[in-house]
């Protein structure tokens, strides 16, 4: 019998009201990777750990590809997705053995917006409100919906619709605080990094990234402000934090009155790289500007050492397992490597990335990709992230 080796996990939290888009936009997401182009050009496969679930998903896109069919919408429905993004096997047989693990795993926390809008039913759904909470609490990265189409309707008037939305989250936080920190102390695993998402931005083609980061400090900074306050008061270690601090555009097709062109995308293609990536970036930051003790930095950094040696090719010789990894903390398991991971960018990623590619080492290559894909981002001006 052969053993396989653990997947990465990272978890995403996707925050938005009702109608801002979230099925749409996972169903895009998931569809695309499905398209026979993708499968061909790209070095891994994205895989529904639930079949079901990826059924759904993929009829939901094709429906908006060929017939121009909107997902129904799901009210008061809270749902986990899984993917496990495997990687295809180069030629080399042991350099397929020598990986540290094999897959990443991204699992998508869904919250729905009604519980930010609307009052719970009762004791039942009130609790099944925490209990949904909680289970994303694990999520490293978290998205904050705001609704392009909202924005238009309220064209010139923004801050009427985006006071709303972040007074409705920020009391939805603070209505379910005293059940979540358990003797009121504060959280060690929580999200940290919490980006601005335009959802629908096709809607505004004229909005880039910088655009929209302004209008949402003119028109709601201090509400932003406000929000930080809240959720810093619900986690240990609250200096390492980004609340509003990284935005991104998001579109999951162009919508016409007859078609829905599902290939004209925005921002999708970051899911994978914000979700992988981005928090090792920031947590290794965090760790070496000395911004959080140790017990948030076990958390934070648990199977770091394992991403970093893949992300640079490395060939520090790492534990077994990656449940093993976050054990040792991957501090401890190389500085080094860690330190030269965050750090490496323009030609030297480049160089790496394409190395890779020429042995064949898909790992590496698909983590240096995502690297690129962020700058690439950041070029487009689609994605800006925090300096801090």
């Amino acid at each position: 019998m052969q053993v396989k080796k653990a997947a990465l996990e990272q978890h995403i939290a996707v925050f938005g009201e009702s109608g801002s888009g979230k099925t749409v936009m996972l169903s895009s997401f998931y569809g695309a990777t499905q398209e026979p182009q993708y499968l061909q050009k790209s070095l891994f496969h994205v895989v529904a750990d639930e079949m079901g679930q990826g059924t759904r998903l993929h009829r939901n896109y094709l429906g908006m590809r060929e017939s121009a069919r909107l997902p129904a919408t799901n009210r008061f429905s809270a749902t986990s997705y899984s993917f496990s993004v495997r990687l295809k096997d180069g030629s080399d047989a042991k350099a397929n053995k020598a990986r540290p693990f094999d897959a990443l795993r991204l699992v998508w926390h869904d919250y729905p917006g009604e519980w930010f809008e609307e009052d719970v039913s009762g004791p039942e759904e009130a609790q099944r409100r925490v209990d949904t909470f909680m289970s994303l609490l694990g999520s490293d990265v978290a998205l904050l919906l705001v609704d392009g189409q909202r924005l238009l309707d309220n064209a010139g008037q923004e801050e009427r619709y985006l006071k709303s939305l972040l007074t409705n989250f920020r009391n939805g936080l603070l209505s379910i605080k005293s059940d979540l920190l358990k003797d009121g102390k504060p959280l060690v695993e929580f999200p940290r990094i919490w980006i601005m998402a335009l959802s629908k931005s096709d809607l505004l083609p004229n909005l880039d990234v910088f655009n929209f980061r302004d209008l949402l400090v003119e028109k709601a900074g201090d509400d932003i402000v406000e929000l930080r306050g809240v959720i810093a008061g619900l986690v240990e270690a609250s200096d390492a934090l980004s609340v509003g601090e990284d935005f991104v555009l998001l579109s999951s097709a162009k919508f016409g009155a007859e078609k829905i062109e599902v290939t004209k995308r925005v921002g999708l293609e970051l899911i994978l790289p914000l979700a992988a990536m981005l928090p090792f970036e920031r947590h290794v930051r965090w760790a070496q500007l000395k911004q959080i003790p140790v017990k948030v930095a076990e958390s934070l950094l648990g199977g770091a050492g394992a991403l970093a040696a893949a992300l640079v090719g490395s060939k520090v010789k790492l534990p077994g397992a990656v449940g093993l990894l976050r054990n040792v903390v991957g501090l401890v398991l190389s500085k080094e490597v860690l330190n030269e991971a965050a750090k490496v960018a323009g030609d030297k990623l480049k160089n790496i990335n394409s190395e890779a590619m020429a042995k064949q080492n898909y790992l590496t290559a698909t983590l240096t990709r995502f690297r690129m894909d962020l700058d690439r981002g950041e070029e487009e001006q689609v994605f800006l992230r925090s300096v801090k």
